[in-house]
């Protein structure tokens, strides 16, 4: 008997699936994905502006040779801090040594023959009183003294040159500032004409960083400034952040100092400089960094969490509800990132509800279920005293 009874059972079950499956009736459709969303409204947003520069130290001394000669002596370690004034090369003297004592000795002729003029005139002067003289003659004296003085004149530049370049056979720091590696070495013949460089000196205390922006984007800026959708401080006192290689933020704010007026005709920028503080020498030149400029701010303007932009090669969406809960995509232009939330620069609208979770379940064109906001559960009441 309960052989017979599973059999029958079990045919029923059969039966009620045949007719299951020849009656044509879909399988209820899932329920919609259930999302949360967070409404547009605006508030005052910084307006940021990050662009890519390179690093340039404050100030820049090429030493070159000032004199011919052989270099004798390198004073100076490669890579150092060196003081301004501190001697870096030694050129052999020798030869400048001679010119000067040459130069030195023509100047003591000349003085000597203007001494002799001097004193020919002082005679003439009581023989032309007494007509012992003619106008003539003395007139001659006079002009044999002046070119006298005009020789001592020359001599004595001619030594203060010479004087000159044998101080130039010691060459000098002209800045304070690290010293760069040496292109030359000892014996090495060097020539003022041609202003061998020796090394290269770099003021790195504090740096330029060197950026640009393109024409498009000061344009764009300018007309939200004349639309009253951004708000700039004065020049001089837009801050500037760095951000290095490794990402790490640079701790010291600098601050724009020159704005180029004209477009390179070449990049179609325009170029700009920041001055930043570099007491620990962090920034070296040369350095790649990114330049966060903090251009005012924008009153209207939209954050959004960054989980709620899907980002492709070329474009930026987020997921839009309309009335019926329906998900739209919508191409959106950002911003700068900060603290986790995009900057809206257009797209978005006060009053848009886009769906910040659940984004992976929503296809679109599809219903959605938007979530209830989640409420803090209540202080439990304090115990009361018996």
């Amino acid at each position: 008997m309960s052989r017979a009874r599973s059999f029958a059972s079990a045919s029923v079950a059969a039966l009620a699936l045949f007719l299951a499956s020849c009656s044509g009736e879909a399988p209820p459709a899932p329920p919609p994905p259930e999302v949360n969303i967070v409404t547009i409204s605006t508030q005052a947003v910084p307006n940021v502006i990050e662009l890519p520069g390179r690093v340039q130290a404050y100030r820049t001394s090429e030493v070159r040779a000032r004199v011919d000669g052989i270099v004798e002596r390198r004073l100076f370690n490669e890579g150092s801090f060196v003081s301004a004034g501190t001697a870096l090369f030694r050129i052999d003297p020798r030869q400048l040594s001679a010119s000067a004592n040459a130069a030195r000795a023509q100047l003591a002729r000349a003085q000597a023959t203007a001494a002799n003029a001097r004193q020919v005139v002082k005679r003439y002067q009581p023989l032309l009183a007494d007509l012992a003289i003619g106008k003539q003659e003395y007139d001659a004296a006079i002009a044999q003294q002046r070119t006298a003085e005009a020789d001592v004149a020359a001599a004595r530049a001619n030594l203060e040159s010479a004087r000159l370049n044998l101080g130039y056979a010691t060459v000098t720091a002209p800045i304070s500032g690290r010293a760069r590696r040496a292109e030359v070495t000892e014996g090495a013949l060097v020539s003022a004409g041609a202003g061998t460089l020796l090394t290269t000196i770099e003021q790195i205390d504090r740096v330029y960083v060197n950026f640009g922006q393109s024409s498009s984007d000061l344009m764009a800026i300018r007309r939200d400034i004349e639309a009253g959708k951004l708000n700039i401080p004065q020049f001089e006192r837009v801050e500037v952040q760095l951000i290095l290689e490794d990402g790490t933020p640079y701790p010291v704010v600098g601050h724009l100092d020159f704005l180029d007026l004209s477009i390179d005709e070449a990049t179609g920028t325009a170029a700009l400089r920041a001055e930043f503080p570099n007491p620990a020498a962090r920034l070296v030149p040369g350095q790649f960094v990114r330049a966060r400029i903090l251009a005012g701010s924008r009153p209207n303007g939209v954050l959004i969490p960054q989980r709620a932009v899907k980002l492709t090669a070329d474009a930026a969406t987020v997921m839009v509800l309309d009335a019926k809960n329906i998900a739209t995509p919508r191409p959106v232009k950002l911003g700068i990132m900060q603290a986790g939330l995009w900057s809206i620069l257009q797209g978005l609208k006060p009053g848009d509800r886009v769906i910040v979770d659940g984004l992976q379940k929503v296809q679109p064109g599809q219903p959605v279920r938007v979530a209830k906001p989640k409420t803090k559960a209540a202080p439990a009441a304090a115990p009361t005293k018996r």
